[in-house]
């Protein structure tokens, strides 16, 4: 039973596989730089906190006078997050802080638009965050194992 978490990092891939890969995606198909390689999790991050603050902003207009201390700023915030984050992704496959950070989902079972479904999947995981913080071999967070998409780079 210990065996498994005793064997090191060997033990998490997947079973037909005897070998690490070289490079984060590499089993998704990715390259290691460049377009369409995975994207850092300091990218990442940027790209959210631009999202978040921007949508900070938007909702401290909704709110109106004194937001600062408004108790519905908060909520506001998460409701417009939401909403950009599943509107962006699915016409576009970028958030605005995404686009500003060069980064972009895309789906790593076909190569198609990520679409409203896996969307709105994907930001309903994020609300809950933990599934971000948690992250597989090849640092992709649960909401993008969950979904079949990726983070990557877009220039």
């Amino acid at each position: 039973m210990t065996g498994s978490w005793l064997s090191g990092p060997s033990a998490a891939l997947p079973k037909d596989q005897q070998r690490e890969q070289d490079y984060p995606g590499q089993l998704l198909g990715l390259p290691q730089n460049g377009p369409g390689s995975l994207a850092t999790t300091g990218k990442r991050v940027l790209a959210l906190m631009i999202d978040w603050f921007t949508a900070m902003g938007v909702a401290m207009l909704l709110v109106g006078e004194n937001p600062l201390e408004s108790s519905n700023l908060s909520a506001y915030t998460l409701i417009v997050w939401f909403v950009v984050g599943v509107l962006c992704v699915t016409l576009f496959s970028f958030t605005p802080g995404q686009y500003i950070a060069g980064l972009q989902v895309a789906r790593v079972d076909a190569p198609v638009r990520v679409g409203i479904i896996r969307a709105l999947s994907r930001q309903l995981l994020l609300v809950f965050i933990a599934p971000a913080l948690v992250t597989d071999l090849d640092n992709r967070g649960l909401q993008d194992r969950a979904t079949q998409t990726a983070v990557v780079r877009s220039r």
